[in-house]
């Protein structure tokens, strides 16, 4: 038996050095990109985020006195920071169901259900920079063809100033980022669909089942994951949001539409708004990691809560 397990033991082949040089030069360019572009900057603001400094002149350390500024002298950062859970709570609120009724739909493979699959999802493939200037087009408030078509139908009798009141323009926002996201989403959805048996819709029409039965006992709990990913997604999107507002309505009016990224940016680069300002890196740093904080804590919340929901129905 012994000399059996040693024979044995000469049988597997050793790991060669040359495999593993070929595979730390294959992972090596990788690594490098990873640590120049994601690790490094991440340690870059988290370092400036304890100093002031506006990118020229000499760094002074001043400790946590820029995140003591975040919580206690900046109420626009907490109002950016609403806006942005408010299109993001709105938004899903359309968004999934529209996506998942669209997905259901063209699952069942009517005619012409590949042209329609194309047109939803191809402004998801558009630039978001030239969407933003497409709309801003489209609703501006004296020449603006939305505008024109309400008054032909009799809808309204003067234009509407779509950028000049909040609602209308958080509208107008919540409507163009549904326009080129929910697309996306729907294919999510179809792969989730087409992954499900149709063994299990046959059985469910031989016990006697409609379709609203099929869809809340067979699709809906089939469709979980791809579900609790999708809004996962478009919680940390609808976050990370920047250029489709500096281009839509870089804050307006009067700031009252600005984003937390958008809000950050601007103290970064000095942009719209705050071109009166300097640019201040060490202060854009301390808010930027405090959203990096709250961003960790909804996902790691939102994870713990689907894993909660996971083993309640195993």
């Amino acid at each position: 038996m012994k000399k059996i397990g040693i024979e044995g033991r000469k049988k597997h082949p050793r790991i060669r050095t040359g495999d593993n040089v070929q595979e730390v030069l294959m992972i090596t360019p990788m690594t490098i990109g990873f640590l120049l572009f994601s690790v490094y900057p991440i340690l870059w603001v988290i370092r400036w985020s304890f100093f002031d400094y506006n990118g020229y002149s000499t760094a002074e350390f001043i400790g946590l006195e820029n995140f003591i500024r975040v919580f206690t002298r900046d109420p626009a950062y907490w109002d950016s920071l609403k806006n942005t859970f408010m299109i993001a709570g709105l938004k899903m609120l359309v968004e999934i169901p529209l996506a998942l009724f669209l997905a259901v739909v063209l699952n069942n493979k009517l005619k012409g259900s590949a042209f329609f699959r194309v047109v939803f999802f191809l402004p998801s493939v558009f630039s978001i920079a030239v969407v933003g200037l497409i709309f801003s087009l489209l609703f501006s408030s004296y020449n603006g063809i939305v505008n024109a078509v309400l008054r032909t139908c009799g809808l309204i009798t003067r234009n509407i100033g779509w950028f000049s009141d909040k609602s209308h323009a958080m509208f107008v926002i919540i409507l163009v980022s549904l326009w080129t996201t929910f697309g996306l989403n729907m294919i999510y959805f179809l792969m989730g669909l087409q992954n499900i048996p149709a063994s299990l819709y046959e059985c469910a029409e031989i016990d006697g089942a409609n379709v609203f039965q099929k869809f809340f006992y067979i699709t809906l709990p089939m469709v979980a994951p791809i579900l609790q990913l999708v809004i996962m997604l478009s919680v940390l999107g609808t976050m990370k949001m920047t250029d489709l507002i500096l281009v839509l309505t870089n804050g307006a009016p009067g700031g009252s539409t600005e984003v937390v990224m958008t809000y950050i940016f601007k103290y970064f680069f000095s942009y719209g708004d705050n071109t009166a300002r300097s640019v201040q890196f060490g202060y854009a740093s301390s808010m930027a990691v405090v959203t990096a904080i709250i961003l960790g804590v909804i996902t790691l919340i939102y994870l713990k809560m689907s894993r909660k929901m996971q083993e309640m129905e195993e």
